[in-house]
């Protein structure tokens, strides 16, 4: 086989590998995870809104209470 050819071609398949348009496909990709991850916090806040509201409830009350001492 012909060395020059064989090197021509490699050249030639990386070339078409660098040129190929996949910026849409990774874009796309990205934008679906970012979308799902958004829809878990989402839910994760809807599920435990209750109780984290009454967690920083307590805390506010403890630091007014620790303010009211000193």
């Amino acid at each position: 086989m012909n060395p020059l050819a064989t090197l021509v071609t490699l050249v030639s398949l990386a070339k078409d590998r660098v040129e190929r348009e996949e910026k849409g496909a990774t874009a796309v990709e990205y934008g679906l995870l970012v979308g799902l991850i958004a829809v878990a916090i989402i839910a994760t806040l809807l599920l435990l809104g209750p109780e984290l509201r009454d967690l920083f409830d307590k805390v506010v009350t403890g630091l007014e209470g620790a303010n009211a001492q000193s």
